[in-house]
């Protein structure tokens, strides 16, 4: 049964023109697209493919150009809103193999579209980018490529209304994965256990619509375990008396709102308490800061703020924009809420409010989903109570 494409097609012709006009402005003639996030974007792709070498090509005088191996053809076919010409492989005897690359064909393609000899645009920084590919891809081309990193995901940064309607999705399964973590986290329970009830949550979403695997695992560390940002987890019971923050998302069409609580097991140390206060306080006045016309570092100043007047200290960056994404990150890679990043904030803007704290032998994350909107402060997508959960 195909699978259609997550969008109208004129959702995604804008989204194309979105990004012809950005590489206008970059003087890019040609963009070669390897993130899957954008790829996804701009076609409607979605595969777990990721693994080898493929791309969008966008140029002039055509619909974008899928390009992944020969095996994965017919999921472009089936996932994508252009027809079936624009769904270009390569063979298989290419993939990973020790004298020749996949993009050693692409100096070939780029002639074959007339694209030969413009300026073109890569993604530098960029997971699926590897040192390799681009030496191969820069010694076969006439013209050196350029760094291209981010073009797209800029263009992410604002949500449409279809968008915002899977991410709400998103948000009622995150919801539902807590409510199961509530329901089940108990002294003595295997944490792998814990993390199954939690993907089964996820995956099976709400009787109306089910889950995507996302980006990232489960982030469930226990105890002084805690006090790292991204442990996983293993399969030992979990001892009353200790904290565990269960850093997860829940996941539509691969559109993410993540969500972070944190549980204790018994009375919670003084400290904790009073870490909670804090934290509550400033994204309470973080929220309040996230309005159009503010900058991702208005956030942060509100945020550190607060902490500051309760006398808890922490760097680093409280948060970053989500969306559509694949392994290994559910971030869009573009602004941070930190203090000096004076990203304008706009509305349908989305970002995870990530102000986690992280202790010498404990965490504590509480965190929100936000989008910003007209005429008041961010609103959370999910709707978890805020606060240091405590059970016997």
């Amino acid at each position: 049964m195909p699978r259609n494409p997550a969008f109208s097609h004129s959702e995604y012709r804008a989204r194309v023109d979105k990004v012809r006009l950005a590489m206008d402005a970059a003087g890019v003639e040609v963009l070669f697209a390897t993130d899957p996030s954008n790829m996804a974007w701009l076609t409607g792709y979605d595969g777990w493919s990721f693994y080898t070498p493929q791309a969008v090509l966008i140029g002039p005088g055509r619909d974008p150009i899928i390009w992944t191996r020969a095996m994965d053809a017919p999921g472009g076919r089936l996932t994508t809103w252009m027809g079936a010409d624009h769904i270009l492989s390569y063979p298989d005897n290419y993939v990973m193999h020790p004298d020749r690359h996949p993009v050693d064909l692409v100096p070939g393609l780029l002639s074959d579209l007339n694209w030969a000899g413009r300026p073109i645009g890569v993604e530098m920084e960029n997971y699926y980018y590897s040192a390799r590919m681009h030496a191969r891809l820069a010694a076969g081309l006439s013209v050196a490529p350029m760094d291209a990193t981010n073009l797209v995901n800029w263009c992410r940064a604002v949500k449409s209304e279809a968008e915002l309607v899977f991410m709400s999705r998103a948000a009622r399964i995150v919801e539902a994965m807590h409510a199961r973590i509530l329901d089940t986290f108990a002294p003595g329970m295997r944490k792998c256990d814990v993390v199954a009830e939690i993907y089964d949550a996820a995956l099976r979403g709400t009787p109306e619509f089910g889950g995507d695997y996302a980006a990232i695992v489960p982030m469930v560390p226990t105890g002084d375990e805690a006090a790292a940002a991204h442990l996983t987890w293993d399969d030992r019971p979990v001892p009353s008396g200790t904290g565990t923050f269960f850093e997860i998302a829940g996941c539509y069409r691969r559109y993410h709102v993540p969500l972070c609580r944190t549980t204790w097991l018994g009375k919670p140390p003084r400290d904790v308490a009073a870490a909670e206060a804090a934290v509550l306080e400033g994204i309470a006045e973080g929220i309040d800061a996230a309005r159009p016309g503010a900058t991702a570092g208005d956030v942060a100043r509100a945020f550190y703020g607060a902490l500051a007047r309760h006398g808890v200290e922490r760097e680093g960056r409280c948060g970053y924009p989500v969306g559509l994404s694949y392994p290994p990150d559910w971030g869009e890679r573009t602004f941070s809420i930190r203090p000096e990043d004076e990203t304008v904030l706009e509305t349908d803007m989305v970002f995870h409010f990530m102000p986690a704290i992280w202790m010498a032998d404990w965490g504590l994350e509480i965190t929100e989903t936000l989008r910003v909107v007209e005429g008041g402060p961010a609103e959370p997508l999910a709707q978890v109570p805020r606060k240091l959960f405590v059970k016997d």
